[in-house]
């Protein structure tokens, strides 16, 4: 949205990645104060239609990740994450960024399974998540959710920077 966007994305988006990897969590006292400051700093450079850009931004990282969150695959740090970045750089940047999300967290995910030695695992959970859909309806998974205990959890603030970060490279 606009160019002094970047600076204080990368800064939040490196704590909120530090703090995901390190205690599987993404604190309010980053996000919410980030979100505010996205839509003030938007306000103050382009008016209202800035503030109307950075609740588009809010609205659509929302409405995207809080399907995944009310799916039981995305945690609530993950969806404020996404919107107060929404709120810095709008919907149309911010589209362009949860693609490039969503290609580095299946990236990382295979990667990640590769290393812990459960490939087929992912492979089936997925197949499980797809193609149980049609059976299941838009319901979670009974196994697959972060409330399980037993579902293995990665920290998608990394996707999110890495989505979000190649998304300012791509304009």
């Amino acid at each position: 949205m606009h160019s002094i966007a970047w600076w204080p994305t990368l800064i939040v988006l490196a704590i909120a990645t530090f703090t995901d990897v390190r205690s599987c969590r993404i604190p309010n006292w980053l996000v919410l104060p980030f979100l505010v400051a996205g839509i003030a700093v938007s306000g103050w450079m382009h008016g209202w239609h800035g503030v109307g850009q950075s609740l588009l931004g809010i609205g659509l990282g929302t409405v995207v990740l809080g399907f995944f969150y009310w799916m039981g695959g995305m945690g609530m740090g993950d969806l404020k994450l996404c919107a107060a970045v929404g709120a810095w750089i709008g919907p149309a940047q911010l589209l362009v960024a949860l693609v490039l999300t969503g290609i580095a967290g299946g990236i990382m995910a295979l990667c990640w399974a590769i290393g812990g030695g459960f490939v087929g695992e992912l492979f089936s959970g997925t197949g499980d998540l797809i193609f149980g859909l049609r059976k299941r309806g838009l319901r979670p998974h009974p196994e697959l959710i972060l409330d399980n205990p037993l579902t293995r959890k990665m920290p998608y603030a990394p996707a999110i920077a890495i989505g979000t970060l190649i998304s300012f490279f791509s304009r």
